[in-house]
């Protein structure tokens, strides 16, 4: 064994030492970059305008995880409401000190 497998090739600070080949990466990612190609390339714009006007009319037709998910993806998901009065009162703090 040599001293680069002894320290698997790493400086003595912990960072990989020059000429490191790093590890095997993620063994799914050309899958999922494959699946993704085929995903581009057979899903329209007007097949995503139709799910979006069905996703649309799910919600009033009061479909609540149907208005969920498209308030969720136009919105954004809301902040807790523990996370909003933190905020307020790390602001209140910082105007008294001013």
């Amino acid at each position: 064994m040599n001293e680069k497998e002894q320290d698997g090739g790493r400086n003595p600070d912990g960072t990989f030492a020059a000429g490191n080949p790093g590890g095997p990466g993620n063994p799914h990612a050309a899958r999922v970059a494959q699946l993704r190609k085929a995903l581009f390339d057979t899903v329209t714009e007007q097949d995503m305008q139709d799910v979006i006007r069905a996703l649309v009319d799910a919600a009033k037709g009061g479909d609540i995880q149907a208005a969920r998910i498209l308030f969720d993806r136009i919105l954004g998901k809301p902040l807790e409401a523990d996370i909003l009065e933190r905020i307020e009162n790390l602001e209140n703090q910082i105007g008294d000190k001013t």
